[in-house]
């Protein structure tokens, strides 16, 4: 992810260099110039990541990618997921949050969503992490949540895949329970896709059994953004 990072920043200010040098863009306003660099980096961007996104893969980190609206309005909706992203962090520390494009990758690993074993029930310890996030979903809530569960590799293909679709569901149920609008959230199972370490190894294992969260813009946010943009 941060490589990711560090490519798309790279792309845009090289971006920025080369359309700041050409007339038109200097006699463009601020608006004008950001729409251009903005698209153009996204387009690099895309370029890059393009052929591993929607392949089955990439889960919450495909789903972030894949909303990317560019531009002046990128930014102001950009900025908007960096304090939401801040306040996760603040509210759950044990939590993996990456600011992605215009979007949060957000990885609950078992020390934060644990399940029973083979079972899609939360422990009591999942619910109380899941708690301390309700507040700032609620805050933020011109945003959609995508859910995907994952499992380690122990046991058929088919079972875990099954498993972690009834595990994401399980999530989507809790938070909607807490007074979260359930048509913010789309659930995946994923399975034994997209392992995160090793499954050869007890440790390894426990980092696969994950729910990774995609929070993007929802249609109003954007909308917003682009008047916002517009100013």
């Amino acid at each position: 992810m941060k490589n990711i990072k560090t490519i798309a920043l790279a792309s845009l200010f090289l971006l920025g260099s080369l359309f700041t040098s050409c007339e038109a863009v200097k006699n463009s306003n601020k608006t004008q110039r950001g729409a251009v660099i903005g698209a153009a980096g996204g387009a690099v961007i895309g370029g890059i990541l393009g052929n591993n996104v929607g392949k089955g893969g990439n889960g919450a980190l495909g789903a972030v990618l894949g909303g990317v609206i560019g531009g002046v309005a990128g930014g102001v909706i950009g900025h908007k997921m960096d304090k939401q992203a801040r306040e996760i962090e603040t509210a759950l520390p044990g939590a993996q949050v990456e600011r992605v494009g215009e979007g949060i990758k957000l990885v609950l690993g078992e020390n934060s969503v644990r399940f029973d074993t083979n079972k899609s029930t939360l422990t009591t310890t999942a619910k109380a992490n899941l708690d301390k996030l309700v507040p700032v979903f609620n805050q933020y809530s011109d945003t959609n949540i995508q859910i995907y569960g994952y499992t380690d590799s122990t046991g058929t293909a088919e079972y875990n895949l099954t498993l972690s679709q009834q595990r994401a569901a399980t999530v989507k149920s809790y938070l909607a329970g807490k007074g979260i609008s359930a048509g913010r959230f789309t659930t995946t199972g994923l399975g034994i896709a997209d392992p995160v370490a090793t499954n050869d190894t007890p440790e390894g294992r426990t980092q696969n059994r994950r729910v990774e969260f995609a929070i993007t813009a929802n249609e109003k946010m954007v909308q917003d953004a682009q008047k916002e943009a517009g100013k």
